[in-house]
């Protein structure tokens, strides 16, 4: 049975940080943040947009395009949770009329969660085949202005549709995994910002993917030469690099041409937004189909990656037709719609975000219309509306 990603959905806040402007006012070489990192600028979330928001946004990029009567489960994967309780994916299911049948909850495992969502909505569908699987990964990387891991934040969401017929990749069976009670990056109840171990975690990231993907192909009987592609998890696309980097040593000068181009199409994505944690591989495999040159049935790599940690390598084969459920120009006036801010905004923006409203204050937003929300707290009950 054919189980695959049907649609993806891409959603990014309206305002961005050019990179440029973050070195000069840190008094940093802008190279280090456009070269040594690989950032040119990264989206920034007010107080109105959260992961909740953004997932609803990112879901009705293609709403209309599907049966919503056929959707059995939500899965929302998120290190940026709204509630210590509720899950996230309630929001959305409200949000976006969903019938009351759907099974629906939210996982964590840092920037692994939508992974983690993809492998139990490919379960689901195997079992379910007449039915469908939201999976959402929305999140906020914070890690707070002026720290060293300032380049490296971002906000926005991915959504895809899981289905038995797909229409962009259809998903191989296996996966190798690798994981390890470790401290790279965590964030603890009382802190709004993560704590991270920039160097560590790196290491921890490449060494991850160095046994997951040797454990892959050995799996498979594959070698590196029958991908078309890799995608990376890419907090930063510099990290991404080493990996591809580990991939096609002592390759043929053909094999490491081929999954360098195909990097460099999948980066573009999230040097324009930033880290989006849950969402990074996947903004990274859209940015791929969106601006790569692939053939149809062409073999992709997926390794995804959450600190802490948790690693997996997995892959799909491209559906023929997959660029009739693109809309990379709708993308590329998502990202062109956004306001650009100075320094001294960007600082008051993301520290006021930081802070939970008054409860009963009512929040406005300034994005556009149709576009989802948060406004606040009435009874300490979390409010989203449309603009």
């Amino acid at each position: 049975m054919s189980i695959g990603i049907d649609q993806i959905g891409f959603f990014t806040p309206n305002k961005y940080v050019d990179m440029v402007e973050l070195a000069e006012a840190r008094n940093v070489d802008p190279n280090k943040y456009l070269i040594g990192i690989g950032q040119k600028r990264m989206s920034l979330a007010d107080s109105t947009q959260d992961a909740v928001s953004m997932g609803i946004n990112g879901t009705l990029r293609y709403l209309d395009n599907i049966d919503s009567a056929k959707v059995g489960l939500l899965v929302f994967g998120t290190e940026s949770s709204v509630d210590q309780s509720k899950s996230a994916s309630l929001f959305v299911k409200k949000a976006l009329n969903l019938a009351p049948e759907v099974r629906t909850f939210e996982v964590k495992e840092a920037c692994f969660g939508l992974t983690a969502g993809i492998m139990i909505a490919r379960d689901f569908v195997r079992a379910h085949p007449d039915q469908t699987a939201l999976v959402i990964g929305s999140d906020i990387a914070r890690y707070g202005v002026a720290t060293a891991g300032e380049v490296t934040q971002g906000a926005g969401s991915i959504s895809l549709l899981i289905s038995s017929s797909p229409r962009i990749l259809d998903l191989n069976d296996g996966h190798s995994a690798w994981s390890d009670d470790i401290n790279d990056f965590w964030r603890p109840n009382d802190s709004a910002v993560a704590m991270v171990d920039g160097k560590y975690s790196t290491q921890v990231y490449l060494d991850f993917f160095k046994h997951t993907f040797a454990a892959y192909k050995e799996q498979k009987g594959w070698n590196t030469q029958d991908f078309s592609s890799i995608v990376y998890h890419l907090p930063f696309t510099k990290m991404g690099k080493k990996a591809n980097d580990l991939a096609i040593a002592g390759e043929s000068p053909e094999v490491a041409e081929k999954l360098v181009k195909a990097f460099e199409a999948s980066k573009q994505l999230s040097m324009e937004v930033g880290n989006i944690y849950t969402g990074s591989l996947y903004l990274s495999l859209l940015s791929l189909l969106e601006r790569g040159e692939l053939e149809p049935n062409s073999l992709i790599g997926l390794f995804s990656y959450g600190s802490g940690a948790m690693a997996e390598f997995y892959s799909g084969n491209l559906v023929d037709g997959y660029q009739d459920q693109l809309n990379p120009r709708g993308d590329q006036a998502l990202l062109d719609r956004r306001k650009h801010v100075t320094i001294p905004e960007y600082e008051t923006i993301f520290n006021a975000a930081l802070a939970n409203p008054t409860d009963g204050e009512v929040l406005t937003s300034d994005e556009e219309t149709g576009v989802w929300y948060f406004a606040g707290t009435q009874n300490h009950i979390r409010q989203y509306r449309q603009k």
